[in-house]
């Protein structure tokens, strides 16, 4: 019988664990709690959760410094960061350290279910999908989440890895914002839209500081492109 999605809680506030508790027992996950960083560390190399809640400000250890270490040794499992602040610069840290997504306080906690399934959806790829994918000097492995360009590996958060990859399967067609967010964040995603534009930017980066003879462009006023450079 296959064993029940695990997922660790790190978080310090008593009340808002137990909360979450209530509704993982409700969408029938098991879990683990942890009141500091330190500790949740120690039940992530002990436990190997399928998912991590991470608040940001913990004792001992905060929530950067933990991201940062869980993405030193798995770049897979999933991240969802919780913010009492909401601020632009606290979300796009969070998402360049390794995060999948990010949730503000007070928050609904059907909502961070439905965050939870999205980003999990991303560990059970459709068989039917191409797991590997070749464009001139780029190469992208999916099932292990993997980018070569140049035969050199390009380091790429999980979520930016889907975002290319759902771009790639799909080159030189239009793809539109709100497409992006349906397919690789779930049509559940109610946080921010410009998430897509923070990480469109660091793949396009990714590819021009590694020479690659594809980019994304952007389709003013309509989406994004995955197509071949003009001057390659």
């Amino acid at each position: 019988m296959k064993r029940p999605i695990k997922v660790l809680i790190i978080e310090d506030d008593a009340n808002i664990v137990e909360l979450i508790q209530l509704y993982m027992d409700k969408a029938g996950y098991s879990y683990i709690s942890a009141s500091d960083g330190e500790e949740g560390l120690e039940l992530f190399y002990s436990e190997s959760p399928d998912c991590i809640i991470l608040d940001i400000m913990l004792p001992k250890l905060n929530g950067w410094e933990v991201c940062k270490t869980i993405r030193m040794e798995d770049r897979h499992v999933p991240i969802i960061m919780l913010t009492s602040k909401g601020e632009t610069y606290d979300v796009i840290k969070g998402l360049n350290i390794g995060a999948d997504d990010y949730i503000v306080k007070p928050f609904d906690p059907n909502e961070l279910i439905a965050r939870v399934k999205t980003v999990l959806r991303r560990t059970i790829l459709s068989e039917s999908e191409k797991d590997r994918l070749q464009f001139d000097n780029i190469i992208i492995h999916m099932k292990e989440y993997r980018v070569l360009i140049n035969n050199e590996e390009v380091q790429m958060a999980p979520k930016e890895m889907e975002l290319f990859y759902y771009l790639a399967m799909n080159p030189k067609q239009v793809l539109t914002r709100q497409q992006l967010l349906d397919r690789v964040w779930g049509y559940e995603f109610n946080g921010d839209p410009r998430t897509v534009d923070v990480h469109i930017k660091r793949i396009r980066d990714k590819l021009a500081a590694h020479k690659a003879k594809w980019s994304i462009v952007t389709i003013r006023g309509v989406g994004y492109r995955f197509e071949e450079n003009s001057n390659a």
